[in-house]
């Protein structure tokens, strides 16, 4: 059969590095082991029914058959905006702030080839979601990193950015709760992020997808509550967290007329919107009741602490996340983050996602998440006490 070259578009796009490991995994389950999953970063929870009844509702009825408006219903992002008055105490025009996205991951990989022409610079988070590079790829930008240390509570520290590279910057990703380490940050910081773009006339990106996901009784600051951040950036939010909607593509941003109007223009040329039965049953998650929510922030913490005991009991000398569904672990001595998570998968069966995978600052720490019952969670630490390799 003929083969066709690919474009160099494509040639450019990163390598899906945790594409081999889903493979890896397959290979030692379809083997007959129990693989327990701490790699992945998919919810374990169905979606609540009172959202799932509203969808199939709404499939039912000949309107939603029809095109919907590309740009969205009306409904949902007004119900965007009622969410974040109601949970943030911020006003969004929802006629003109809010934009409906197919998923956090959509608007992410858009933002770039909304703003930045070819060669100009977007600062990223290292470690940090690796599928902000395919943004960066799809827009010929050129990316500077921001190391996230666990000194400074992985948090960037502008102070080490390069003069030129901020003068040069055009755009800024920023995540928190942080995907993969599990860091917070504070109305200070935001503050600080927020003088730094105004003096270097750049657009901050604030991906919230576990803007719902706090623990120790401390609800994560939405970027949109301080002072001056429509003015510099736009937040995007996704209910695949939120509501364990992860299948349903369903998301949206909000925050500078500008920005939401430039996504908005690209994805007329790409898209004719959402399903509209997925909009409804949007919607309801939004402003309908929210104590599945709640229920779900408190199965994570539940989870968060019987694995992080369970490690510290082991000699593990481990810190427990602040927020979003991940723990990330400083490997042992001696190990690098691939070859400890090798040894988990080879002689534990367990799977956890090597930190190099989200970037060179990620290096010496595994990623693990909280999607799997604390039983298995109990599971995974024995199997790790059986190997031997941490000392009390």
């Amino acid at each position: 059969m003929k083969q066709f070259p690919s474009s160099e578009l494509l040639k450019r796009l990163p390598k899906q590095f945790f594409a081999g490991l889903v493979k890896k995994v397959g290979e030692y389950i379809a083997a007959g082991h129990d693989v327990i999953n701490l790699g992945q970063g998919n919810p374990d929870q169905p979606t609540p029914p009172h959202i799932v009844a509203r969808l199939q509702e709404a499939a039912a009825n000949p309107l939603n058959h029809k095109y919907s408006p590309f740009q969205g219903f009306g409904y949902l992002k007004q119900a965007a905006a009622d969410f974040y008055l109601r949970e943030y105490g911020v006003t969004i025009d929802a006629n003109k702030e809010v934009a409906i996205l197919f998923g956090g991951k959509a608007g992410l990989v858009e933002i770039p080839q909304c703003l930045l022409n070819p060669g100009d610079t977007i600062l990223v988070p290292d470690p940090g979601y690796p599928d902000y590079w395919s943004g960066v790829a799809l827009a010929q930008a050129e990316m500077v990193t921001m190391p996230l240390r666990a000194e400074n509570d992985f948090l960037p520290d502008y102070q080490e950015l390069d003069s030129a590279a901020l003068s040069k910057a055009k755009l800024m990703f920023l995540n928190y709760p942080n995907n993969p380490t599990g860091a917070t940050a504070s109305e200070e910081f935001f503050a600080k992020t927020i003088k730094l773009a105004n003096e270097n006339d750049i657009c901050v990106v604030h991906d919230f997808a576990y803007g719902a996901i706090g623990f120790d009784g401390v609800k994560p600051v939405s970027f949109l509550q301080v002072d001056g951040a429509k003015e510099v950036g736009i937040e995007i939010y996704t209910l695949s967290k939120t509501y364990n909607m992860a299948g349903w593509r369903v998301g949206f941003a909000v925050g500078n007329e500008s920005v939401i109007s430039a996504i908005e223009l690209l994805q007329d040329h790409q898209y004719v919107s959402l399903f509209g039965a997925v909009q409804e049953a949007a919607a309801v998650a939004l402003t309908g009741p929210q104590d599945c929510v709640n229920e779900l922030n408190d199965l994570y913490e539940r989870r968060r602490n019987v694995l992080i005991t369970g490690l510290l009991s082991l000699g593990w000398n481990v810190t427990a996340p602040k927020g979003s569904f991940f723990a990330w672990l400083k490997v042992p001595d001696g190990y690098s983050s691939e070859e400890f998570s090798t040894i988990l998968l080879e002689q534990a069966h367990i799977m956890v996602a090597p930190g190099i995978g989200f970037g060179e600052f990620g290096e010496g720490f595994v990623r693990v998440g909280l999607l799997s019952s604390e039983e298995r969670l109990t599971e995974a630490v024995r199997r790790i006490s059986r190997l031997e390799i941490f000392r009390k």
